[in-house]
């Protein structure tokens, strides 16, 4: 069969070059784990790898000498769900949130009856579906120490097929969430999506007057986009800005106006504000972020 079709090597430059440059990289014979690093520097400075290999493979190296509580989101930004809420209170926090697996508590943080995947609630959301009960589509929910090496943590979301867990301290209390995407962004670096909290897209519209504002959206920012003059000189954030015009830390449902414009608490936690819905009102310029929807709809 060869005879009929001759292989031309020729054709296959790539794949011979990589190999080169592979056993090129570990001729050397690095004796420690510095000189491997130092190893892979010097062939990135020679063009030998490209910068993102380089940073992928350092990302590789060092993952063990990570520990779980290094990159955990800490428990006061942890989004939950509470196990008697409704189908409808359920919803407001996901899309407030854009995430799709949740914790699921009783009283507080601390006890954690299992995980809800916004995906479940899809059936519930039937004309004809039975009526909601969250526990009957509770997951189990894996815990992990603070102390936990990364490197282990990741084999075993890849070997048991999840992709979340709950971390404690030593007294037994939740200090954090984590998720393998937090461990993957170790290697490759950060891994965006349309739902990231970057400082685009802190501020979303929901309707022609209403839209989801996250807290730590600068006033800076919210003054451009929505033509006001809040004051910066006291807080920087609008979580800040509401919680100062509320006087205490409000809870979700809670409804304020501020110069004219309605900040109504979406999610909130024990320590500070994390989303708002901001209402505006017809006399009231149009956001910049409209104006630019309808020059590119245009």
């Amino acid at each position: 069969m060869s005879d009929d079709y001759p292989i031309n090597n020729d054709n296959y430059p790539s794949k011979k070059s990589f190999f080169q440059r592979f056993n090129e990289l570990f001729h050397s014979e690095p004796k420690n784990r510095h000189d491997l690093v130092e190893l892979i520097r010097d062939f990135e400075q020679k063009d030998v790898i490209d910068p993102d290999t380089k940073e992928m493979l350092e990302g590789v190296i060092n993952i063990s000498d990570e520990r779980v509580r290094d990159i955990m989101i800490p428990r006061s930004q942890i989004v939950t769900l509470k196990k008697n809420q409704s189908l409808d209170e359920c919803l407001n926090v996901i899309i407030g949130s854009a995430h799709s697996r949740f914790p699921v508590i009783n009283e507080d943080k601390d006890s954690i009856e299992g995980l809800l995947m916004a995906k479940d609630l899809l059936p519930f959301m039937c004309t004809d579906a039975e009526p909601f009960n969250i526990e009957k589509i509770l997951r189990p929910v894996v815990v992990v120490p603070e102390s936990k090496r990364v490197d282990l943590l990741l084999k075993e979301f890849r070997s048991q097929r999840y992709h979340m867990a709950i971390v404690i301290d030593e007294f037994g209390n939740v200090s954090g969430l984590v998720t393998i995407e937090d461990i993957l962004e170790l290697i490759v670096g950060e891994i965006e999506d349309e739902y990231d909290d970057e400082e685009d897209n802190y501020i979303q519209q929901l309707s022609k007057h209403t839209f989801s504002i996250h807290g730590l959206t600068h006033i800076n920012t919210f003054n451009k986009v929505f033509s006001t003059s809040f004051k910066d000189e006291e807080v920087d954030t609008i979580g800040g800005l509401v919680m100062q015009a509320f006087g205490h830390l409000p809870v979700r449902g809670e409804v304020i106006a501020i110069n004219g414009y309605i900040f109504k608490i979406t999610i909130a936690d024990s320590r500070k504000i994390i989303q708002v819905q901001v209402t505006v009102s017809n006399k009231a310029p149009i956001p910049n972020i409209l104006e630019e929807y309808n020059n590119e709809s245009n």
